[in-house]
């Protein structure tokens, strides 16, 4: 019962009636030509419901209601499991996502269980994106700063600078999310020269 209405709260409620014509069988007595456009609209049906549950987990995380992300987040999940496979790169800003929210739980075995599924896919996708290696790279650094290994949160946060860097270049509103975050552990270790000049940089 817990589950369930914690399922409800987080996103259950915003997509119940979505679920509807997804979870309906495809009508039997179809032209083929009917057939492709049900499976067309049935995807666009997904996609919709998974990025409704994806930016619900966002803001979930966002404003500090980390326990409320997972269930949405988790449906962002199964949606684009559905759609692109279990080891498709379209899952890993998914898991990346569902470990923060567990991260910020206090679920830290959970979240690792999540960010390895995350670097397994990348690891397997030889073309993958700057971009979504530079944010598995901070989403690893910043489940490194939870755990207290401030060192290997340091090389993911440098590797998220660089490779987001090279994505959308050196000024961009993407890459001061990496210093932010080195700067906050820069000022927990009470190197405030190195953390007020990374403040300065974001």
């Amino acid at each position: 019962v817990a589950h369930q209405e914690a399922d409800w709260v987080s996103i259950h409620e915003r997509i119940c009636q979505l679920l509807i014509p997804i979870r309906a069988p495809l009508p039997f007595l179809l032209t083929q030509e009917e057939r492709k456009q049900s499976v067309e609209q049935l995807a666009m049906r997904q996609e919709y419901v998974a990025e409704l549950s994806h930016s619900t987990a966002q803001g979930f995380v966002a404003e500090g209601r980390h326990a409320e992300a997972i269930p949405a987040a988790l449906h962002a999940l199964r949606f684009r499991a559905a759609l692109y496979g279990s080891s498709s790169v379209q899952l890993v800003p998914a898991y990346l996502l569902l470990a923060e929210a567990s991260t910020g739980a206090g679920r830290l075995q959970e979240a690792s269980k999540y960010l390895s599924q995350a670097e397994w896919i990348v690891l397997r996708t030889p073309d993958c994106s700057a971009t979504v290696q530079s944010q598995l790279h901070r989403g690893l650094g910043l489940f490194c700063v939870a755990e207290g290994n401030f060192e290997q949160a340091l090389y993911h946060l440098a590797n998220d600078i660089y490779l987001a860097s090279s994505a959308f270049g050196l000024k961009s509103i993407e890459v001061s999310g990496g210093y932010f975050h080195m700067a906050n552990i820069f000022c927990h270790q009470n190197k405030m020269d190195i953390a007020n000049s990374l403040y300065a940089e974001v």
